[in-house]
């Protein structure tokens, strides 16, 4: 049995927007999120969504990250940007015949391989 206790987790306060008290989320697993009013709670019921997440990659034979690991890196992201930068990047995708995919895809692989030679 794993010790749930070896995971890194985080915890930040959640707006009254939000619904107020505290989110926890873990950094090996990311879409495992829980929260709670106290950070006491939060940590128990993150610690119930753990147990849950592992259980269910293990019943479905996916792999389970083991602690500090930074999780199984699947190749996609969510990113919010401002409206105008998201308009831009639409319309220059357009203009050269790409997909808004190829061009964010192009344009992060050309700026990691610049900072690569200045490193």
């Amino acid at each position: 049995m794993r010790n749930l206790d070896d995971y890194p987790f985080e915890i930040r306060p959640l707006s009254e927007a939000e619904g107020g008290g505290y989110l926890i989320s873990y950094p090996d697993f990311s879409e495992c999120i829980s929260d709670g009013e106290t950070v006491e709670e939060a940590i128990a019921n993150g610690h119930d969504a753990l147990m849950a997440t592992i259980t269910a990659l293990e019943a479905k034979g996916f792999p389970v990250p083991p602690p500090n690991s930074g999780g199984v890196v699947s190749g996609k992201f969510v990113a919010r940007v401002p409206k105008t930068i998201h308009a831009q990047l639409t319309a220059r995708a357009k203009a050269e015949g790409v997909s808004l995919n190829t061009l964010v895809l192009t344009f992060l692989a050309e700026g990691l391989g610049r900072r690569e030679h200045h490193v």
